[in-house]
């Protein structure tokens, strides 16, 4: 197994060989050209410019290039890394495409490596706060109807793979955690406008507000008129 007692930032290419190992430190791939086929378990996807991938310490995968490729490699020692990591597929947003410039420029002069130390530790900072593709998805999209299936398939796991993903990240299944958003989101607008209930749950994505009114009563025990009232005054 791998080691590493230092950050090492550099530019890396793989070959069509498929090989498979794991190593002792986390480990950020940041596709420069090219893309990279990785496997793990329950994971399968093809990591191209369009996002980054975090693979954290003792995490067995699998990976090959079949094309001409470069990745920028950020391998991080264990005491960089908060206790738990889990490995996560990550978008190329404005912010995360700057740390990849940074880190560029690191690993093009490696002179300082107290400035390469301190960008690591904002990386896994920016790691633990950062929200998965998935997750991200369900905060835009709660309100409809949101299948299992599709939620996998964004960070490229097997469904049931991603159900115990999800859980081991949020503490909540997939189902629970849809749940309490829009339990939160039918609270909010039952103290803060004079919709109807008709109004309430067609912005929730029900059938009708009978739908509407016995989950309601599922989730908090009382009928979704009688909240309002008590809340209200």
């Amino acid at each position: 197994m791998e080691t590493v007692n230092q950050v090492i930032c550099e530019k890396r290419s793989y070959s069509r060989e498929l090989k498979s190992h794991q190593h002792e430190f986390g480990q950020f791939l940041f596709p420069l050209q090219g893309s990279l086929e990785i496997q793990t378990k329950g994971q399968e996807i093809i990591l191209n410019s369009d996002y980054c991938f975090y693979l954290p310490p003792k995490f067995d995968h699998n990976y090959r290039s079949m094309d001409r490729n470069e990745f920028l490699i950020l391998d991080i020692p264990t005491h960089y890394l908060p206790d738990h990591t889990s490995s996560m597929y990550i978008q190329l947003d404005k912010q995360w495409a700057s740390i990849r410039y940074l880190l560029l420029e690191e690993a093009r002069s490696q002179e300082n490596t107290a400035s390469l130390a301190d960008l690591t530790r904002y990386v896994t900072n920016k790691l633990q706060i950062s929200i998965p593709p998935s997750i991200d998805y369900i905060h835009n999209h709660f309100k409809e109807s949101i299948r299992l299936e599709t939620l996998a398939k964004i960070e490229h796991y097997h469904p049931v793979y991603y159900s115990a993903w999800f859980k081991k990240r949020t503490g909540k299944s997939p189902k629970v955690y849809i749940s309490d958003l829009r339990l939160k989101e039918a609270k909010h607008l039952l103290n803060s406008t004079v919709w109807s209930m008709s109004k309430i749950s067609e912005e929730l994505g029900f059938e009708n507000s009978s739908s509407f009114t016995r989950w309601f009563v599922q989730c908090e025990g009382i009928a979704p008129q009688n909240y309002r009232m008590l809340n209200n005054g």
